[in-house]
């Protein structure tokens, strides 16, 4: 039983065939174009074969009965000038006249299924000739048809009838029935010749089976042709969809093979002339990123030579600013914070050109995250007193190594601390920490002001701000998370937002545990989810348990 239900599930079983046809059907227009014109032809093909075939059968039928009829005339018409030239009285010569009268009835109607029976409404009479029946026309001569030669002697009426054949079977024919007027006061006689049509029906069925074979040639004819022409039509659509899958995957020097002068070669040359300018605009604007890019870095370069001898100068007057007066200390100060802005902004711009370049490399060892995120946490609490804000910690998973760039998942962590701490508006915030049997994720939430969705769509963008008027407050450069998301991308992770505006927001971060490539990274499912639980919440429960840093005891207890 267990074989039986195996089979029904294992793949390409017979159950997934109409699933599969459906599938080729949708997907293939040349499938379509051939089964959708031998359809039609097939049809029309049928409705025109039956049409001949009824138009055959009946011509051919009328064709028949009118040589029946005439025939059966001429054997009657003969017959009845024997009987009246003869002078035959006593009952031997009627009889000798009767079968020499049938003899040519036979002759000229071209059969012998003759029946010949007197008229019952005659009076009797003893010099009558016998009623005569061939055996093939025993049972077959139906009484309304005897009720019309009697009613109505002077025409022939005939019958279609079914006549028995030596095989046993049956054979279409007609009977055609007449009056004879025998002489010596004998009276009327019924005359019925039988006309066998089995050669006939066979030459119908010749011609049905001959256009019957004629049409499923013609169906395979018009079946090879339409193949051949559709295929001829389909190969440069395919040649055409393909080229644009490669161009659009960044083979920009692939071209359409142009063959002739019709609509297909003035399509294959349209497109080349569109792929020729798009590889030329492309290859425009990558010129213009290098030099944007060598321009950025050249630029950091060289002002980090005027940025070290400001900073030193600016360090040994920060050193002397109590030597000063109240507002020269200030401008001191004041100094000394923005070099060191200045200084991290050019490291950032340093930074984000070398994810430009693609010259980025991972140093990856195994971290801890846990123990990132708390040491992250200690090293910001001070800030984030200042601003009223409580940072906790929640690690439910995630106390395995994972292989990642300690500096850089640092760098993410921080970034997202200090974006929340900015926007957190006193409230508390958390992160958290979880891991599954793929991939490992941060998450930092805060309750303050949040965003729209169209504001979180671009928050990663360089130097953007969702509220252009509002002055940063702790520092920032404008490039962290657009950094965090580059330093995210590297892992082969990724990096996601959830806002709401007066709900706060959830900064999520998902990198997999161990180094992935190639279909790897899409089968990473983040064990953190992005949208909270409880979305409308103005800070996070007082029971839940992070309310402080993990100390190491407790690391080592989750650890075991």
């Amino acid at each position: 039983m267990s074989s039986v239900a195996d089979d029904s599930r294992a793949p390409g079983s017979w159950r997934d065939l109409p699933r599969r046809l459906l599938a080729t059907w949708r997907r293939s227009l040349q499938v379509r174009t051939v089964f959708i014109t031998i359809g039609l032809s097939s049809l029309a093909i049928l409705v025109i074969g039956l049409y001949i075939s009824f138009s055959v059968a009946s011509n051919l039928f009328q064709d028949q009965r009118s040589r029946v009829l005439e025939a059966s005339n001429n054997a009657t018409t003969a017959a009845q000038l024997i009987l009246d030239s003869s002078d035959a009285a006593d009952r031997g010569s009627l009889q000798l006249l009767m079968t020499a009268t049938l003899d040519t009835v036979t002759r000229i109607a071209g059969t012998n299924d003759v029946a010949l029976f007197r008229d019952p409404e005659a009076p009797a009479n003893r010099d009558a000739p016998p009623d005569q029946l061939s055996p093939d026309l025993a049972g077959v001569i139906s009484s309304d048809l005897r009720a019309q030669v009697q009613q109505h002697g002077e025409s022939q009426y005939w019958q279609s009838v079914a006549l028995e054949n030596s095989t046993g079977g049956t054979d279409p024919g007609i009977i055609v029935g007449s009056v004879l007027q025998v002489p010596a006061g004998i009276g009327r006689y019924e005359l019925y010749i039988g006309y066998n049509l089995a050669e006939a029906e066979q030459t119908l069925a010749f011609m049905q089976v001959t256009g019957t074979v004629g049409a499923i040639a013609l169906i395979a004819l018009l079946s090879a042709i339409t193949l051949v022409v559709v295929r001829g039509v389909i190969e440069p659509i395919r040649t055409t969809a393909s080229t644009s899958r490669r161009l659009a995957a960044g083979d920009l020097g692939v071209r359409i093979p142009s063959r002739g002068e019709d609509e297909l070669a003035s399509l294959a040359a349209s497109f080349n002339g569109m792929a020729d300018s798009l590889q030329e605009r492309i290859r425009e604007l990558a010129e213009l990123s290098v030099m944007q890019q060598r321009f950025v870095s050249d630029v950091s370069h060289e002002l980090r030579t005027p940025l070290t001898t400001i900073r030193l100068a600016g360090d040994v007057l920060y050193g002397q600013r109590e030597d000063f007066a109240g507002p020269t200390a200030r401008t001191v100060e004041l100094l000394h914070t923005q070099t060191e802005r200045f200084e991290r902004l050019l490291g950032d711009l340093l930074e984000i050109s070398r994810y430009d370049a693609g010259s980025v490399t991972l140093a990856t060892e195994p971290t801890n995250l846990v123990h990132l995120a708390g040491d992250v946490i200690e090293a910001m609490n001070g800030l984030a007193r200042e601003r009223g804000s409580e940072l906790r910690l929640e690690a439910p998973g995630g106390h395995l190594d994972a292989a990642v760039d300690p500096r850089r998942i640092r760098r993410i962590v921080t970034n997202l601390l200090g974006n929340a701490i900015e926007h957190g508006e006193g409230r508390p915030i958390v992160v958290a920490v979880d891991s599954n049997a793929s991939a490992i994720a941060l998450s930092v939430r805060d309750y303050g002001l949040g965003m729209t969705a169209e504001a979180a769509e671009r928050v990663f963008d360089r130097f953007w701000r969702a509220d252009p008027s509002r002055v940063r407050t702790i520092g920032g450069t404008g490039l962290g998370l657009a950094i965090s998301l580059e330093d995210a991308v590297a892992h082969g992770g990724f990096l996601d937002v959830w806002s709401h505006p007066g709900q706060g927001s959830v900064f999520r971060l998902t990198v997999p545990r161990a180094e992935r490539t190639g279909d790897e990274l899409a089968t990473i499912e983040s064990p953190l989810p992005l949208e909270p639980a409880d979305p409308e919440a103005a800070g996070p429960p007082p029971t839940a348990s992070i309310g402080a840093i993990l100390t190491d005891d407790e690391r080592e207890v989750h650890d075991a």
